[in-house]
Formats: C-alpha cells, sequence, structure tokens
C-alpha cells in the first residue's frame, strides 16, 4: 500500500472510516481507529456555530481524546459562515477540516448544504476558497459525483477543488439524486482520479477486503473511505489492510472476541453519552453487531426493552452464552 498524505499528515494507511452522522461518534471512531482506521472523521457538524451549545451538536464536537490526526467535518452553504466553523473547529482541537458536498438527506440539501451544493459551481468555488484562506491546517472536500445521473460534474468540482488548495477529495459513487440506492459507480472516480493531482478516495460499497481492493484497482484511488460497512464490524479496517498487504483474508472473528468488543463499545457509549441516550443508541449499534448472527430478530426485541447500562451487559452475554451452547464459535 502506498503512503497517503494530506497536507503535513501522513496517515498510518490509506483506509478512511467515513463520516456518518448519528454513527461515527466518538466511542466508534476509538475503535475504528483501534481497529486499524488511518483516519477517522466526525459526525457532519453545522456550520452555524450558535448552535453547537446545543447536546447534539456538543457531542460531535473534537477533543484531545480523539484520535490523531483529528478530522471533523462541517457542513453549510454560507462561505463566511464555514469559514468561521473552521477557525473554531481548530481552537477545539481539529487539525483537518473536511467540507460536506456529499450529504443527499433532504434536511441538509433543502438548506443547499450538502450534496445540493454540486449545483452551484460558483458558490463551491467560493466555499471552498473562504475555508482555505481562513485556515493553516489541511481541508479536504467530500463529494458525489454530481446531483444526478445526467448532471455528473464531479471531475469539474475536483478542479475547483484543487485550484482552491484543497488537499485530498473523497468521492461517493453515486449522485445526489440517488442516494444510497443501487450499486456505487466507480468509473467517474476513476476519471476524477486521472484529471487531479491531490489524493482521490473511493467511498460507496466497499464492504469486503476484496472489494476493497477491486475498487482500488478500478479507481486508481489513493484510498478508500469505510462508512457503512464498519457499523457492528469496526475490525473491518484490519481485515482489509491485512488482504492488501499479503493478499490472504484473516480468519473470521471468533464469538469470544465479538462479544468483548461489543461489551467494550456499550460501555464506551454509556460513558460518552450518559442516560438516557446512552442506552437508545447502545441498541443500534448491538444490532449492527449481531444482525448476521441465529436468533438475532428475537434477542433485538428483548434488548430493545431494556433501560440500563447493566441490564443491557448482562442480556448480551446470556446471548452468547446460549450461542455458544448452541456449538457456535464464529461470528461469520
Amino acid at each position: 500500500m502506498s503512503t497517503v498524505r494530506i497536507g503535513s499528515y501522513t496517515l498510518a494507511n490509506n483506509l478512511i472510516l467515513a463520516p456518518m452522522a448519528g454513527v461515527t461518534d466518538r466511542p466508534q471512531r476509538q475503535l475504528c481507529a483501534r481497529f486499524g482506521a488511518g483516519l477517522t472523521v466526525s459526525e457532519m457538524l453545522t456550520s452555524d456555530t450558535r448552535l453547537w451549545s446545543s447536546r447534539k451538536s456538543s457531542l460531535r464536537l473534537l477533543t484531545d481524546t480523539d484520535p490523531e490526526p483529528r478530522s471533523v467535518q462541517i457542513a453549510g452553504a454560507d462561505a463566511q459562515m464555514l469559514a468561521e466553523a473552521a477557525r473554531q473547529c481548530i481552537e477545539l482541537g481539529a487539525q483537518i477540516i473536511d467540507i460536506n458536498m456529499g450529504c443527499p438527506a433532504k434536511k441538509v440539501c433543502n438548506k443547499a448544504a450538502g450534496s445540493a451544493l454540486l449545483k452551484d459551481e460558483p458558490l463551491v468555488a467560493e466555499i471552498l476558497q473562504a475555508v482555505r484562506a481562513a485556515v493553516d491546517i489541511p481541508v479536504t472536500l467530500k463529494i458525489r459525483t454530481g446531483w444526478d445521473r445526467d448532471h455528473k460534474n464531479g471531475a469539474t468540482i475536483a478542479h475547483i477543488a484543487e485550484d482552491s488548495g484543497i488537499n485530498a477529495l473523497a468521492v461517493h459513487g453515486r449522485t445526489r439524486a440517488d442516494r444510497y440506492n443501487g450499486d456505487a459507480e466507480y468509473d467517474t472516480i476513476a476519471l476524477i482520479k486521472q484529471t487531479v493531482s491531490i489524493p482521490v478516495f473511493a467511498n460507496g460499497d466497499i464492504d469486503s477486503p476484496l472489494k476493497a481492493q477491486q475498487v482500488l484497482q478500478h479507481t486508481g484511488a489513493d484510498g478508500l473511505l469505510i462508512g457503512r460497512a464498519a457499523q457492528g464490524r469496526p475490525w473491518i479496517f484490519n481485515e482489509i489492510n491485512h488482504f492488501l498487504k499479503t493478499g490472504e483474508h484473516l480468519p473470521a472473528i471468533e464469538l469470544a472476541m465479538l462479544e468483548l468488543i461489543l461489551l467494550e463499545h456499550i460501555e464506551l457509549l454509556h460513558e460518552f453519552y450518559g442516560q438516557p441516550m446512552g442506552v437508545r443508541i447502545a441498541r443500534k449499534h448491538t444490532h449492527w453487531y449481531l444482525a448476521k448472527l441465529p436468533e438475532a430478530q428475537q434477542f433485538r426485541t428483548t434488548f430493545n426493552q431494556l433501560d440500563c447500562e447493566n441490564a443491557q451487559k448482562d442480556q448480551i452475554q446470556m446471548f452468547f452464552n446460549h450461542l455458544r451452547a448452541l456449538g457456535l464459535k464464529d461470528a461469520a
């Protein structure tokens, strides 16, 4: 694997945990970093700094306990607000600023932010230049291949980014109109990689070591963003790293190790969010970890009725004891 640099930072490898609202909180970032992610990026933070005092936004702010280099993603449609948000993120410990022009969510696009910005190339240039001028740390950009299938202007946006001094570019292989439907297409990412000299990272549907290798070969990308495939599977970074280096697959994770990782994740979530938020967020993460195991649906029904950390941990341990009694040893 080639060395990847983002500005002054050399990443440990070319695998990045993609920012996902409601998923890549500090516990998820810590675990993914430990299991081999070369970079983790925070959940999307609004560029309206007046809202940062809300509980939801305050939990998304970086601290010095985050894995380094610390990258925070900001979103908005006003160049000066984004520039000010970037400055304030640095004061809070950010070492890389990531600008979101890839989110397809309606509540983001309706504010002309996220991937809606791809429609307005002059505004893209204004935003990127304003943020670049405001900070002296690396700035990265996340985009999609275009607004819709008839307007794939990802390569044009990439040129604007490079000309604006952006240090690296991540491209999700779908248009905004595609949302997360259908298969990601990598031809546009390959085109973008060929037309700019800054690092380009491919994103979309990378869910296995073999798929990771295929996408790198097809696109020529410098690295990969792993998003949904890391939900309930933070060790996917180790699996991909190992395969890219050796051509060999790691053995399936053992049930006992899965149990330990999940229990640690539950503990980190409760420590980070407190009550009652920790209980709710632990439910979805637990579902992701266990979704492919036998009797997971019955377990979920019971688990979602629990209302404290100890009860959740006890139920998880009972479930794993039950699986072992069934003779199960591996998680996959």
